[in-house]
């Protein structure tokens, strides 16, 4: 539900936030909701209850939702942006026993392989088979790895709402699993079916020469 009063200096702080984010001036945008610069500054100062179909505009104008605009909220924005950090917070080491605890039986992490101009890093959903981190993808594609090639293979959760979470992270070396008794083995796994759909023949392997994890708390 949304709410029918809120801080009109906050909702313009957010058009202004969105409006930089996209490199619009403040003509361009006046253009694209078909009001005048003068109209503009008018709204930001009047509120929304001032002319909430003007509003609406904006929000379409900027690529955004007048819920969001309203409550500076959207359901799929990434972590991190709801609330600031804890008050003293604690950084913890994790030992690998508690790494593989976090990792679970599988889940979505990210791959990091070598890249032409920069190391490239994809999300993909994973599998954890005797502590060691599976995935498929497909054969030609950009989480497709060549035999032997360092890896690396991240997972995180964030808890906004106390601003603490954790963070595992494993360096190895990705090997493909060819043995189709090994993938038919493994395809029986919860996690080895790819989000991504499509044809993902190519298993790969990560196993870990490093595992270290870290957990932001507080005291």
């Amino acid at each position: 539900m949304i709410p029918d009063r809120t801080d009109p200096a906050a909702i313009a702080r957010r058009i202004l936030q969105r409006r930089d984010q996209l490199g619009l001036s403040e003509g361009m945008l006046a253009y694209r909701t078909h009001m005048s610069p003068a109209y503009l500054r008018q709204l930001l100062c009047a509120g929304p209850e001032f002319d909430r179909e003007a509003f609406l505009r904006i929000a379409t104008a900027l690529g955004t939702t007048w819920s969001e605009l309203l409550t500076g909220r959207r359901p799929d924005a990434p972590p991190g942006q709801a609330d600031p950090a804890a008050p003293r917070p604690l950084l913890l080491h994790l030992t690998g026993p508690q790494c593989w605890e976090l990792l679970g039986t599988h889940g979505v992490g990210r791959i990091g392989l070598p890249g032409r101009a920069a190391p490239v890093v994809l999300p993909v959903n994973y599998t954890v088979d005797a502590r060691t981190v599976v995935y498929r993808t497909a054969a030609q594609g950009a989480a497709a790895p060549t035999e032997g090639s360092p890896a690396s293979f991240q997972v995180d959760h964030v808890d906004d709402r106390r601003s603490n979470g954790w963070s595992v992270l494993i360096l190895g070396e990705a090997h493909h699993i060819d043995d189709p008794d090994e993938q038919r083995r493994l395809s029986a796994r919860p996690g080895a079916t790819p989000w991504a759909g499509g044809a993902r023949p190519l298993w790969v392997r990560i196993s870990p020469s490093e595992i270290a994890g870290r957990r932001l708390g507080t005291e």
